[in-house]
């Protein structure tokens, strides 16, 4: 856990950092918004910003968005005035902590950010092994690949290898390949020089440089571009990079782990994964079998949600009744541990008595689980499924194929991602698909319809 204090509060945030440092966070002090982004910039990072309310929080807000920056800030002040807390949320702050700091509170605040609840949960054999596996490989540097299906858990087991490695003090920096656009990708990964590009107002240390020393965590690493891939080959290979714009190679010391939802043998064949890039990263490979495939962990997770939500809305810890943990059980859970997650964090919220039964047990749209898909639902969808069979009789692939694309990335109200996950392909070639069709004048649902799948706190990956 970084944590990066910006302003001096007369004295009051030195108390903060003591306490911060107590519960095991790095701390580094900057005295306003030019030092704290030449902090940002240098390669130490942050998890957290704690910034004295009293100091211009929007700016540094926009700040960050321009260099993309990813990172929350907490605002903190001496006194408890409500209008500005307001106003510091309002600016873009995603707490306000008054001061001097009460030290539970600051504690709680660095293990939300920190997300330590996300414990590597387990008791099916199916995991079990999959673990075992993992505490064999988590001392040594080999590179680790992490497959599985979408939600299955595999940035908590990717953490789990480095807190168990002897790089567990050193950083853990994690990017997630898919949600950068490719032109940005680069820049993040390896950094760059003042001028080196068009908004590269100062040199911006990557995650590589960031994560020297520890784990660098690509998450979704089959969604990267082929050419970015073979400059990223040579990092792994050589263990240098270079920034956009430089001169001269920077060596770095990292750990690589990736991880992937996709059959990368496949994306090798289709000519849009390195075969070489996949051998390098590949020396190990962790693959998380879906929740359905480890019936055993259903309930063990279950039950650790239901604590977890019942602590964090302030509610009893209530059973689960052999009723509802039988609806648990039964269900497919195409989501796997997210969606499990999601279910029991509903249950929480809804259920009344002295045990959650299945009336607690919902669908997003509030339906019990275990009447959701009824007989006369099944039968309705299987006439679709004939009929819209032999409608496809006398038509051409590319025309079932656009349709079928357009309509799934209506169902998912313009969401590529979802759309993509879908259909089992990635979101370049998703997005090469609906370019193609736009230029033959086809409309295009766009992306960002309001209504988009809500989301909530997630366990797995």
């Amino acid at each position: 856990m970084r944590l990066l204090i910006v302003g001096t509060l007369k004295g009051q945030l030195t108390t903060a950092t003591k306490i911060a440092m107590e519960n095991g966070a790095t701390v580094t002090h900057a005295e306003d918004h030019e030092q704290a982004m030449r902090v940002l910039r240098g390669g130490k990072g942050a998890d957290l910003l704690l910034v004295d309310v009293a100091l211009d929080i929007r700016d540094l807000v926009m700040r960050l968005e321009a260099e993309h920056i990813h990172a929350p800030i907490v605002a903190c002040g001496i006194t408890n005035d409500a209008r500005a807390a307001v106003a510091a949320i309002h600016a873009g702050a995603k707490e306000y902590i008054p001061l001097p700091p009460d030290p539970e509170l600051i504690a709680a605040v660095l293990a939300a950010v920190a997300n330590d609840s996300r414990e590597l949960i387990y008791r099916d054999e199916a995991m079990a092994r999959v673990v075992k596996l993992a505490q064999q490989i988590a001392g040594s540097d080999a590179s680790v690949m992490i497959t599985g299906e979408s939600g299955t858990g595999k940035e908590v087991l990717a953490r789990y290898v480095h807190t168990r490695s002897a790089r567990a003090k050193r950083p853990f920096i994690s990017i997630n390949c898919a949600a950068i656009p490719e032109h940005l990708l680069e820049s993040e990964l390896f950094g760059h020089e003042k001028g080196a590009f068009t908004g590269a107002i100062a040199r911006r240390i990557g995650k590589f440089e960031e994560a020297t020393g520890g784990t660098l965590l690509l998450d979704e690493i089959s969604e990267m571009d082929v050419r970015l891939q073979s400059k990223l080959l040579r990092a792994i290979q050589e263990r240098v990079i270079d920034r956009v714009g430089g001169t001269k190679p920077v060596a770095v010391d990292i750990r690589i782990i990736a991880t992937s939802n996709r059959n990368l043998v496949e994306a090798v064949r289709e000519g849009t994964f390195r075969e070489d890039l996949l051998f390098r990263l590949n020396v190990v490979n962790l693959k998380i079998p879906p929740l359905r495939e480890r019936p055993a962990d259903i309930l063990e997770l279950a039950q650790h949600f239901v604590k977890k939500y019942a602590e964090a809305n302030g509610v009893p810890v209530r059973p689960i009744s052999a009723e509802a943990r039988r609806v648990l059980s039964t269900n497919r859970w195409q989501g796997n541990v997210r969606e499990l997650e999601n279910t029991m964090h509903r249950s929480v919220l809804m259920a009344q008595g002295d045990e959650i039964g299945p009336d607690a047990i919902l669908t997003p749209d509030g339906d019990r689980l275990d009447l959701a898909k009824t007989v006369p639902a099944v039968a309705h969808a299987t006439m679709a499924a004939e009929q819209v069979t032999r409608a496809l009789v006398g038509r051409t692939v590319a025309d079932v194929e656009r349709d079928l694309i357009l309509e799934t990335l209506k169902h998912c109200l313009g969401n590529r991602t979802h759309a993509a996950n879908i259909l089992g392909i990635s979101i370049r070639t998703l997005r090469n698909k609906l370019n193609e069709y736009s230029d033959g004048g086809i409309p295009i649902t766009p992306a960002g319809t309001p209504g988009e799948y809500p989301r909530m706190p997630m366990v797995g990956a």
